[in-house]
């Protein structure tokens, strides 16, 4: 089949099933998936919210014609046979983020406005889901309608269910499935990603510290470790009278000699953290230049001041940068109180030139200075697919075929699926370069939507992908 052809049929799909399209999408952002620890259960490990939103994909995907499979609810799979056994992968992610404060429209529908869709995966990652899904089910049609030839290898959909906290899932499908030839997920940007920094979370925690010796009584911020937190709040011993507010921290009184300070920041990804503001930094900062803290309680501020006011890593002593990743991010997620302790979780993305070794060893010196402690909870090491192999071409010509663009492939911080496989690629839909209206969101914050535009045509580069993977030698 030449491109025009091919580019007519695409069109032609999209403009009859746009709104089925769209309804798929919806389907998935009502259910509030997100990891709830404390309601797993046999079958659902993760919890009820990614079991119900894995169930719903692959009820999705079999009513498309596809063999399904839920492998006890860390993960399923649809599959479209090929020819042969040889697979090519696609994954994408059913959980998301819990919604957190801050939204103006409702977080668990989908809500068209402009020709956006608002609501919690919308972007990251039921939207792009849907796409490259409808992107297999556009062959399928053409092959059961005899417009297509089989394709020489199995298509499989992986419909993960806990990526934003662990990738459990990826680590039980290793464990009784093999790998595809390759994969990719769009969950990421276009162009194409072939390489990824490492990612790692951690645990700052100072000492305990007794209430009768400190000033602050409550201190929580942010939703998600990796995400820049655009929300924080604490209550301190004070007189609320006697503190000022800012343009971004609110004072209010919170009982007889006790003040509330509210932080309002502005959240954005782990990975770009530049595009933020810390509210847990506003609320340190404040904490710190108005003295309202006891001596431990300083300690642990000053430190926790060095880590978020520099996204860089040179606040702690960790700053590095390689000629593929650039330089190494760092920011701290949440907050809380737990035990008596400050509890600060740490999301850095680092580039091969500095290993995890060296950022816990760092970390874990300068909290044990104040008499604290710091442990490293998550690590994913650098992962690097050379630009110019054959399938990162394929993706890439496939991306500029659809757009008329001479883009080139990139690295970025994100941590996405494709780094779990032994050969995969990041590959849309957000186009960094391409501005939103203010009131549509990020991906982990409030208000998270993405263009119909956008979706649309990571259609067409996922339909024509499929059609140029197939034309290459992946056993």
């Amino acid at each position: 089949m030449d491109q025009t052809e091919l580019t007519k049929k695409i069109d032609a799909y999209l403009e009859k099933n746009w709104d089925a399209m769209v309804d798929d999408i919806a389907t998935l952002v009502r259910i509030p998936s997100f990891q709830e620890d404390d309601k797993k259960a046999d079958g659902a490990p993760f919890g009820p919210g990614p079991k119900k939103a894995l169930a719903a994909a692959l009820e999705l995907a079999g009513g498309m014609g596809f063999t399904t499979h839920d492998a006890e609810g860390y993960i399923g799979f649809a599959d479209f046979p090929g020819a042969s056994d040889t697979q090519l992968g696609i994954i994408g992610h059913m959980d998301v983020v819990p919604a957190g404060p801050g939204w103006t429209f409702e977080p668990y529908e989908v809500t068209r406005k402009d020709g956006y869709l608002i609501g919690r995966g919308t972007l990251d990652d039921k939207g792009p889901s849907v796409m490259a899904l409808h992107a297999m089910k556009f062959w399928k049609d053409l092959q059961d309608q005899g417009e297509a030839p089989q394709f020489p290898y199995t298509v499989r959909f992986l419909f993960g269910a806990n990526e934003e906290s662990g990738m459990a899932d990826v680590a039980y499908y290793h464990l009784h499935y093999d790998d595809p030839a390759f994969l990719f997920t769009p969950d990421a940007e276009f162009p194409v990603c072939y390489g990824e920094k490492g990612g790692y979370d951690g645990m700052l925690m100072s000492k305990p510290i007794e209430p009768c010796a400190r000033v602050i009584v409550e201190f929580e911020g942010g939703a998600a470790t990796n995400a820049v937190p655009g929300l924080a709040h604490a209550i301190v011993n004070a007189d609320a009278h006697e503190l000022k507010s800012t343009d971004r921290i609110v004072v209010t009184e919170a009982g007889p000699g006790r003040a509330r300070l509210e932080a309002t920041g502005k959240g954005a990804h782990a990975s770009l953290p530049d595009d933020g503001i810390n509210a847990i930094g506003l609320i340190v900062d404040y904490l710190l230049e108005n003295g309202l803290c006891g001596a431990d309680e300083r300690a642990f501020l000053e430190l926790d001041q060095k880590l978020l006011n520099h996204t860089d890593g040179s606040g702690v002593g960790i700053k590095s940068s390689d000629e593929y990743f650039g330089p190494l991010t760092v920011i701290g997620g949440t907050i809380a109180l737990k035990d008596d302790r400050f509890v600060q979780t740490v999301d850095s993305r680092f580039p091969t030139s500095i290993t995890a070794d060296e950022i816990t060893e760092r970390l874990r010196q300068l909290a044990e200075e104040i008499g604290g402690s710091f442990e490293n909870t998550l690590l994913m090491e650098p992962f690097l697919v050379k630009p110019d192999s054959p399938v990162i071409q394929a993706l890439l010509n496939a991306y500029n075929e659809a757009t008329g663009e001479d883009a080139k492939p990139f690295t970025m911080g994100g941590g996405t699926y494709a780094r779990e496989f032994k050969s995969g690629a990041s590959f849309g839909p957000e186009k960094p370069w391409e501005k939103n209206p203010d009131w549509v969101g990020t991906m982990h914050g409030p208000d998270e939507g993405v263009s119909e535009d956008l979706l649309r045509q990571s259609f067409k580069i996922y339909a024509l992908t499929l059609d140029k993977l197939m034309q290459l030698d992946l056993k």
